[in-house]
C-alpha cells in the first residue's frame, strides 16, 4: 500500500508518453488505491521491482473478462519507469506472474499489446506468449491510429 504513489507515478508516465496504455487522463492516487484494493479482494497479486528503495516496475494479473466462463483465463499487465526500460526489469517481472497463474488455478494468460510495443512483444514471445489475434485501428492516441495484438500463454 505504501508503494502506490511510486507505482501510480510510474503509470501516469505511461498513459501521458506511450501507447501501452489506451487512457488519455492521469490517474488519481485514490483510483490506484481502488485498483489495489480490487486486485486483493480478487486475490490476485501485484509484483513491484524495486532498486534499493526505489520501485523500477510493477506487474499484475487480473480477470480477463468479466463473464464467469472467463474465470481460468488473466491479463497481464508488466509496466517498467521509463529511465529504467531496457534493462531487464520486465524478465524479472513476468515470471512471478506465470507462477502465480499456476498457483491460482488458471488455464491462460492473455497480454494485451499495442503493435508499436516491439520490446514488450518480444518480452511476451520470450516466455513463450504466442500472437493469437491482431486488432486494427481499434485505439486512437496521439492523432494516430493504433493497433493491438493479443498474445496468449497456456499455464495448465
Amino acid at each position: 500500500m505504501n508503494d502506490l504513489p511510486q507505482l501510480l507515478d510510474i503509470y501516469n508516465d505511461i498513459i501521458l508518453h506511450t501507447t501501452a496504455v489506451y487512457d488519455y487522463e492521469p490517474h488519481t492516487l485514490e483510483m490506484r488505491k481502488q485498483w489495489f484494493d480490487a486486485k486483493q479482494q480478487q486475490g490476485f497479486p501485484i509484483f513491484v521491482a524495486d532498486d534499493e528503495g526505489e520501485i523500477v516496475g510493477f506487474s499484475s494479473i487480473g480477470p480477463f473478462r468479466a463473464w464467469a466462463a472467463y474465470k481460468y483465463s488473466v491479463e497481464n499487465s508488466v509496466y517498467v519507469k521509463a529511465n529504467q526500460r531496457g534493462k531487464s526489469i520486465g524478465k524479472i517481472l513476468i515470471p512471478p506472474l506465470i507462477d502465480a497463474a499456476k498457483a491460482l488455478g488458471m488455464h491462460t494468460i492473455i497480454a494485451s499489446i499495442d503493435t508499436s510495443n516491439d520490446v514488450s512483444l518480444r518480452l511476451h514471445k520470450s516466455f513463450g506468449f504466442e500472437e493469437v489475434a491482431h486488432f486494427k485501428q481499434v485505439g486512437y492516441k496521439f492523432d494516430r491510429w493504433l493497433d493491438l495484438k493479443f498474445l496468449q500463454l497456456m499455464v495448465s
